[in-house]
């Protein structure tokens, strides 16, 4: 088979358990890109911060961000993006905080939060975002209200608590409200999307846009936000530091991202 884009999940796949890309992988990266290979980054990221890795990675490529919230492309204009709903961004901030559970959620470029956390921030920009003045910024509100009336676009929740019985509590609840899903990408966080949004759903979006079929796709992913693309691709691959409700539904299982299994997939499927 002949695989003509791979989908990347960023965190627990792309970067190292150091929150970086190693030689190896950003070497058949870019190998894979001279070939005429579409590398997407598929991340639950913020699209300010996926931005910024394509941008030291030097992929010209469109990216998935949000979860497939928000696509661009390949000159960073959105061409695809499905914020949540204002009544159901009201009534999952209010469940977060009847609930005490720390959540802060983004539009495009910013965080928006109730309390200043510099552990959370630090998570997405690198030093060299601080150095050149792209970081991502982060916004303090005290009522949800002040977001909806401003008319800003809600593109994911992010929910984050090491206490797992309340975590789930949350969940649960959630799951309850119209229009939204709701999935993890780690063990202590819920993140919340439009009901329609997946990072599966946005890839086929994206591939159909791009004329590929699904059987020329590879989807690498390490947790349950990944599963919808893994079970999309001709070729879904699951990381050995994944889940394992994604190791369950995957094609084959590639090396963890501390053992370059992303470059392993890229070395042994394209070059």
């Amino acid at each position: 088979m002949s695989y003509k884009l791979v989908a990347i999940d960023m965190d627990g796949t792309l970067l190292n358990s150091k929150g970086l890309v190693s030689d190896r992988t950003r070497q058949a990266i870019h190998e894979a890109s001279k070939k005429g290979v579409y590398i997407v980054l598929a991340t639950g990221r913020i699209l300010k911060s996926a931005i910024n890795h394509s941008l030291r990675l030097k992929i010209n490529k469109p990216i998935i961000s949000c979860n497939g919230g928000i696509i661009v492309d390949e000159n960073r204009r959105i061409i695809y993006e499905r914020p949540i709903k204002a009544r159901a961004v009201e009534e999952v901030a209010n469940l977060g905080f009847k609930n005490n559970i720390y959540y802060h959620f983004y539009d495009e470029d910013s965080f928006y939060s109730t309390v200043y956390i510099e552990e959370v921030l630090n998570f997405y920009n690198s030093a060299e975002s601080k150095k050149d003045g792209s970081e991502v910024k982060i916004n303090i509100f005290e009522d949800i209200k002040e977001v909806i009336n401003n008319k800003i676009n809600v593109y994911k929740f992010l929910f984050l608590d090491d206490d797992k019985e309340k975590l789930d509590s949350l969940r649960s609840r959630l799951e309850s409200i119209e229009d939204i899903s709701v999935c993890s990408s780690w063990g202590n966080n819920v993140e919340v999307m439009d009901k329609e949004v997946s990072k599966g759903t946005s890839l086929e979006y994206l591939c159909n846009k791009l004329k590929i079929p699904a059987e020329q796709v590879i989807a690498i992913g390490d947790n349950e936000n990944d599963i919808s693309m893994i079970k999309y691709a001709g070729l879904g691959v699951a990381m050995d530091n994944g889940v394992e409700s994604i190791k369950s539904v995957s094609d084959i299982i590639t090396e963890s991202n501390d053992e370059d299994g992303v470059a392993k997939v890229i070395e042994k499927y394209i070059l």
